[in-house]
């Protein structure tokens, strides 16, 4: 497959302003600039990449891979599609891809963090690509099926990488992007904070080879409570020429956003 970038095809030259954003403010605690954050995320997940898979599995209980799979089935995956997975991270979307579809060739994984690439565990044949959702290296119309999953807080700009999604998708091509979410009410708000900030961070810190696992589990956090709002996401993705745009939630936070490029 070409890796040599196309110009973007148009779909919607006029973007809102106010959606040519991040999709989370400048956390200062981390970083205070876009620059600023690329560098601080590709560091901590080439230092995170040997420990994430297992912090997943303790954070999802060990059904994470089973909900994966359901979701991108939801989504409209089918076998002998061509998939292009962004921030592939360990391959934990781009694995079950592969189930699905039945040949791995089908299936690109493209992550910045070479960290990240070298720790990933995907089936031979599933192509594994470095670069940016905002700028990825494929040509148009280049897969039927793009998943993201639990990344879209770590964008540096939503309608940008939702134009390249577009682009990089034939006619007819879904999209499948996953991410956690607030839960509604206080209490509920509470105790996921305190499972995530405090309880995942300090398991973590039993086994992290990198001192930088607890530090990265925190971000999330704050990246999930910070981050835009579920109408912004659908507007964004309407406003970059998707179709048939909506949102599901399961188990309160897990957010499936679902949509589909005009044949």
């Amino acid at each position: 497959m070409s890796t040599q970038p196309h110009s973007s095809a148009d779909p919607s030259e006029t973007i809102p302003q106010q959606l040519m954003a991040s999709p989370i403010p400048a956390l200062t605690t981390y970083y205070s600039n876009a620059e600023e954050k690329d560098r601080f995320l590709l560091q901590i997940f080439d230092r995170a990449g040997p420990d994430y898979d297992r912090m997943e599995r303790f954070f999802g209980l060990g059904r994470g891979s089973w909900y994966r799979g359901q979701a991108l089935r939801r989504a409209g995956l089918m076998p002998q599609k061509s998939v292009i997975d962004v921030a592939v991270g360990t391959g934990l979307v781009a694995r079950e891809a592969a189930r699905i579809v039945g040949d791995p060739a089908l299936v690109v994984g493209l992550d910045p963090s070479p960290g990240m690439l070298h720790s990933a565990k995907v089936p031979p044949g599933v192509h594994l690509v470095q670069g940016r959702a905002e700028a990825m290296p494929f040509p148009n119309g280049s897969f039927d099926f793009l998943s993201m999953g639990y990344a879209l807080r770590h964008l540096t700009n939503l309608a940008a990488a939702f134009r390249e999604f577009y682009r990089v998708l034939k006619p007819g091509g879904r999209l499948c992007l996953l991410e956690l979410s607030l839960p509604q009410g206080r209490l509920a708000k509470a105790l996921l904070k305190t499972y995530m900030r405090g309880v995942v961070p300090s398991v973590g810190r039993l086994f992290d080879r990198a001192g930088a696992t607890a530090t990265l589990w925190k971000y999330y956090w704050d990246t999930i409570e910070t981050c835009v709002s579920a109408e912004s996401v659908l507007a964004t993705l309407q406003a970059c020429g998707f179709e048939n745009v909506l949102r599901g939630v399961q188990q309160y936070i897990f957010s499936e956003y679902q949509a589909c490029k005009a044949l």
